[in-house]
């Protein structure tokens, strides 16, 4: 992958390649920017461009041999470390190197790809995977060995922050005193879960969301219209990720969507309906069949769509991207009911939510109890 085929981030792009040019490439990195801005297929670029021994501004050119081997990630001093975990394939210590041939097909087609799409291509959607131990001894193992062509070693740790950890302690030592000419590339989508010793050990790039004409110019490219481009890409906010399963009409956030209108619907009418509540007891029931990693998405989705009611509500119009496509749901009539008088403790229930769902609390419960909660604070009043 080449530097021109990571959409905008010039400056990024300028910053890496003089790091390279004048000898200076940091031995840990860390690229950190939320989903669909880049990260992933910048570091793979950025390796591209050490290893193969390109000049000038963009990698093109240098040792043809050396761009085949990266083009297809089979290059022998390039490694990946990324979060798995056992499935129908893989019985028992699951490491990367058993999921290689799957990531090469998930880089090669979605590069800018989340981690739900990855469980999802490996089957293990309802699992929530990580970098154990077992990966960390491989990646050390890895790494003392000599360079096989010669030049620079480099690892990528994709999702570092599903680094359990066993693993990172692991791992702080290589981060610490690399071998010669080895860099580590962390790529993360949230720093503050990365443990403090690793963190601070590395060249941290904060990564922006991707401007608007950057994704639909890539849009129109690959064949919609300049209208629907320009839509889609002022409703991704920043990720292509998104605007890319929109156009396919693809995307986890159109059942999100459909959950979530379900579930404030119910809300509304269960004060003094009794039976409504049993509409929030089977809603709970049919999130609770999904993936623990389907139950964040959702939840994440949920704290954005209550922060775009409060815009709404507060008529910061310019700041709203989110859109529901269901008929006779209108955000901004939902809005009014999100204000000053409930949206922290609204927020404070969903972060909640997550922190149990992340640590395998009963889903069936987690998602009963959040649905009383919101029925109770949304009939509250605004101060």
């Amino acid at each position: 992958m080449l530097f021109k085929d990571v959409l905008g981030l010039e400056h990024l792009k300028n910053h890496l390649v003089s790091t390279a040019e004048s000898g200076r490439v940091a031995h840990a990195q860390l690229f950190v920017g939320r989903e669909g801005t880049g990260t992933l297929p910048m570091a793979v670029a950025y390796a591209q461009y050490l290893l193969c021994g390109n000049t000038g501004g963009e990698n093109e050119g240098g040792d043809l041999v050396c761009n085949a081997k990266c083009d297809s990630l089979t290059h022998p001093d390039l490694h990946f470390a990324f979060p798995v975990s056992t499935s129908d394939k893989i019985k028992s210590h699951a490491v990367s190197d058993h999921y290689l041939e799957d990531w090469r097909q998930f880089v090669k087609e979605q590069p800018y790809g989340n981690l739900f799409d990855w469980y999802r291509l490996i089957g293990i959607e309802k699992k929530q995977g990580q970098i154990g131990v077992d990966e960390a001894q491989d990646v050390v193992k890895k790494l003392s060995l000599k360079s096989y062509e010669g030049g620079y070693k480099i690892l990528i740790i994709w999702m570092a922050e599903k680094m359990n950890i066993a693993a990172a302690n692991k791992l702080l030592k290589l981060i610490e005193e690399p071998p010669n000419k080895t860099v580590l590339l962390l790529v993360a989508e949230d720093e503050e879960q990365i443990i403090n010793t690793i963190r601070s050990r590395c060249q941290i790039l904060h990564f922006p969301p991707l401007s608007e004409s950057a994704i639909a110019k890539a849009l129109i490219h690959k064949g919609l219209r300049e209208s629907e481009a320009n839509s889609i890409a002022h409703e991704a906010n920043g990720n292509f990720n998104k605007a890319l399963d929109l156009m396919n009409k693809d995307s986890e956030d159109l059942v999100f969507e459909r959950w979530f209108v379900q579930w404030v619907r119910s809300a509304f009418k269960a004060k003094g309906n009794k039976g409504a509540i049993q509409e929030l007891i089977l809603w709970s029931d049919e999130v609770a069949k999904t993936g623990r990693e389907v139950q964040k998405q959702f939840l994440n989705y949920c704290l954005s769509a209550m922060r775009q009611a409060l815009l709404l509500n507060y008529s910061a119009q310019e700041l709203v991207y989110l859109k529901i496509h269901m008929e006779k749901f209108d955000l901004s009539k939902f809005a009014p009911f999100v204000h000053e008088g409930n949206i922290e403790q609204i927020v404070e229930e969903l972060e909640k939510a997550i922190f149990h769902v992340e640590r395998n609390g009963n889903s069936k419960i987690i998602f009963t109890d959040l649905s009383i909660k919101l029925t109770r604070l949304l009939h509250a009043k605004a101060a």
